[in-house]
């Protein structure tokens, strides 16, 4: 888990396009969950359309139901 200078740990959700390589969002939070990931998604979606495929490290974030259905 990543820290500040202080130590406080933080999360990143880290967005990129694999085709361009392009950043598409840095969402950075002290506990990220599911409906942050959600809100990040939806926003990217009504932006850019659905993707194909999303590729996830399996994070906890992203096994939660709400992230699978």
């Amino acid at each position: 888990m990543d820290r500040t200078h202080d130590g406080k740990a933080f999360r990143m959700l880290n967005i990129i396009d694999e085709f361009t390589r392009e950043s598409l969002a840095i969402h950075v939070r002290r506990k990220l969950n599911s409906q942050d990931v959600l809100h990040v998604l939806g926003r990217l979606f009504l932006r850019h359309g659905p993707p194909e495929h999303i590729r996830s490290d399996n994070g906890p974030e992203f096994v939660a139901h709400a992230v699978r259905d």
